[in-house]
């Protein structure tokens, strides 16, 4: 999982449910949460999002802290919370056939 955060590209984000399934555990969108709470401070974190674009609620500092942090990284919110086209932020690099059917 360490990995995968490191390898995320800067003016990207991912979600909770995709980096679960990158890792190969389609269904642990919680269980990352948990270590991203707890995993390296070097990693961005502060890139991992909801399944709808949306900030994490439970963001040490909250969602201020990390919608100030997305904007150094050039990555634009709304009013709502949600990421600036999200669409073409998502990063997604290692779907398989295997890991959708799961989701």
């Amino acid at each position: 999982m360490y990995e995968l955060m490191s390898e995320l590209p800067l003016g990207k984000v991912t979600t909770y449910g995709d980096l679960a399934a990158m890792a190969g555990s389609p269904r642990a969108a919680r269980i990352v949460g948990g270590i991203a709470h707890t995993g390296p401070a070097e990693l961005p974190w502060h890139r991992l999002v909801n399944a709808q674009g949306g900030l994490a609620i439970g963001f040490p500092g909250g969602q201020d802290v990390q919608r100030q942090l997305l904007l150094q990284d050039g990555i634009e919110c709304d009013e709502q919370w949600h990421i600036k086209e999200f669409g073409e932020r998502r990063w997604r690099p290692s779907w398989n056939e295997q890991n959708l059917r799961l989701l």
